[in-house]
């Protein structure tokens, strides 16, 4: 494969800046644009024939502009000849909706990986899904990478005693083991129900003991941070004495910031795999980076080595 080249939309330019500076390659010259009348515009400023171009992309908020963006992009390389195209999700938007679950609803999730792969994507990079299965939604290769390594060392590093890793709901329970395996730590399991299609959830039970211990919450992804909230009251009326928490995803919509603040979380970790800038920046709220993570998977896919490896201990 020819020389690697990087772009990026309007999602997290700085996220593909940051990765092009690990790789020590420049940035790829793209103009991405609105019209007036909301129609999106691309031009690739430079040769991509044969290149082998990766697009950098989350599909965080404005979630069906970027969506929308990554598309036009994708199709721009296509037509330039470019020789792969790998489509660089960091986040993976829609992955919630990945089955019918309720009578007569979409599987979003399933309907954007067709779009990538229509578009002309020859592979998906990304991190940390909500749910496995949506790598089998593609007919494309697709590299999963995920950042629990990254929290990991960073949870290791703050060398807690008396810690007990929770999973903020049963379907991150796994994650959350590993998690727990990692630091050596306990494992409790928070059960949830979520509110009909609206952003509310309700505790149900805690399994295990977190009395007189300090609880770390794991989760891939905090939206309205609803959730964390709620988890961190069962876990201090259980008898916790301190609550941290980490997650992949800082999505943080809706009053996700103000519940945070006034949560009593001492402090929240995630990642950059989506922008986390401006109002969304609070003393509790730590940002590790991902940039080093995805360059390295980029290098590896571009010279053909193994991606598993990354993770091999």
């Amino acid at each position: 494969m020819k020389e690697l080249k990087i772009f990026t939309g309007n999602a997290h330019p700085v996220l593909a800046k940051a990765i092009c500076d690990y790789l020590k390659i420049p940035l790829g010259q793209a103009k991405v644009t609105e019209f007036s009348n909301e129609n999106i515009f691309v031009q690739i400023l430079e040769n991509v024939r044969e290149r082998d171009v990766f697009i950098v992309q989350p599909l965080c908020s404005p979630v069906n502009k970027n969506l929308v963006e990554l598309l036009i992009m994708i199709d721009a390389m296509k037509r330039a000849s470019a020789g792969r195209i790998t489509a660089v999700l960091p986040y993976y938007g829609y992955a919630r909706t990945d089955k019918k679950d309720q009578p007569r609803v979409p599987i979003t999730a399933r309907l954007v990986a067709d779009l990538i792969t229509t578009a002309g994507a020859n592979r998906l990079l990304t991190v940390d899904l909500h749910a496995a299965q949506i790598q089998g939604f593609f007919n494309i290769p697709v590299d999963e990478l995920t950042a629990l390594f990254l929290l990991g060392n960073y949870w290791k590093s703050k060398a807690l005693d008396k810690l007990v890793v929770v999973a903020t709901d049963i379907g991150i329970s796994k994650r959350a083991r590993d998690m727990a395996a990692r630091l050596k730590a306990p494992l409790a399991i928070i059960e949830k129900r979520r509110v009909g299609n609206v952003d509310t959830t309700e505790t149900l039970n805690l399994i295990g003991d977190v009395k007189g211990m300090r609880a770390l919450t794991v989760d891939d992804e905090i939206d309205t941070a609803g959730s964390l909230s709620n988890a961190a009251q069962t876990l201090l009326d259980h008898g916790a004495i301190e609550v941290y928490s980490c997650c992949t995803h800082a999505i943080f919509s809706g009053a996700a910031i103000e519940r945070i603040a006034k949560s009593p979380v001492k402090q929240v970790v995630v990642t950059d795999t989506v922008p986390v800038n401006g109002a969304k920046k609070l003393d509790k709220i730590t940002v590790l980076s991902t940039a080093s993570l995805l360059g390295e998977a980029i290098h590896r896919i571009h010279t053909g080595m193994s991606i598993g490896a990354m993770f091999a201990e």
